[in-house]
């Protein structure tokens, strides 16, 4: 893999990432992911400290599911972009249903390792509020919140993790889940490197649209906050996040197209080497 070719998959990837009929499959996977994201911290506005956690990464994890099938629509319909062929909404979605239905299993595991840690941590959360020796527990015992909190962090890049690589593989190529993730791992063999310096890149225009959008919306929140109950203040959230939403469809597509080209690059080191 060379610079040249290496610019010519990113550049091919931005090019595409403003497609109208991309837009118009991911805007609304967006605004899903979206409204779990604002319920989840309408109900943790009053929550206990333990709920409010669990209702931080929640979300995250639960909208993986539907950012992996929105993966499959967007990668099938780059390739045929890539090919010059078109596909319409009705054949797309008629020849993407089974994949879609098999990508949704990728993200239950994820959830459902959460769910544990999650229960584990109310036990810390018990402890403390024990008379007396709560405060002790708390401080002898705070590696265990750190470590369930830092486990939830790699379960959000985890699933990051799978929807750059397996996505891609599982579009273009339907297999089962353990097919995936072996094709995926001979790829990556003797080219770690190489597969992270491409996830990374494939950030850049993401982390940077979401940073920025959030530190807009802390702004608003900070500048221009109405409400003082959980209700309104979730109403609020809503409405900034239709904006916010849609600035952020073209990085999301982009995210996709470059995990298309990744997975091709990829597959072309693997059959010369």
């Amino acid at each position: 893999m060379t610079w040249v070719e290496l610019e010519k998959c990113f550049h091919r990837a931005i090019s595409q990432a403003f497609s109208k009929k991309k837009a118009i499959l991911a805007f609304p996977a967006l605004i899903l992911c979206g409204i779990l994201l604002v319920s989840c911290k309408a109900i943790a506005f009053d929550a206990s400290d333990w709920v409010a956690m669990s209702l931080a990464f929640l979300p995250i994890l639960l909208s993986s599911g539907i950012l992996l099938s929105l993966g499959v629509l967007l990668i099938r319909l780059y390739a045929h972009e890539a090919k010059q062929l078109s596909l319409p909404f009705k054949k797309l979605f008629a020849g993407s249903a089974d994949v879609i239905l098999g990508t949704l299993y990728l993200s239950l595991p994820p959830i459902l390792i959460y769910l544990l840690l999650w229960i584990v941590l109310g036990f810390f959360y018990l402890l403390r509020e024990i008379p007396g020796v709560g405060q002790f527990f708390s401080i002898v015992f705070a590696f265990g919140p750190f470590l369930l909190i830092l486990s939830s962090l790699l379960l959000c890049l985890f699933n990051l993790l799978l929807l750059f690589f397996v996505t891609p593989a599982v579009a273009m190529q339907p297999m089962k889940k353990v097919s995936a993730v072996q094709r995926i791992a001979a790829f990556l063999q003797g080219r770690l490197f190489t597969g992270v310096a491409l996830f990374l890149l494939a950030l850049i225009p993401i982390g940077f649209a979401v940073g920025l959008l959030s530190f807009s919306a802390f702004l608003t929140n900070m500048s221009f906050q109405v409400g003082e109950q959980s209700l309104a203040v979730a109403l609020e959230w809503f409405f900034i996040m239709l904006p916010f939403c849609a600035l952020l469809t073209p990085a999301v597509i982009f995210f996709f197209n470059f995990a298309a080209e990744s997975f091709w690059l990829l597959q072309r080191r693997a059959a010369t080497s």
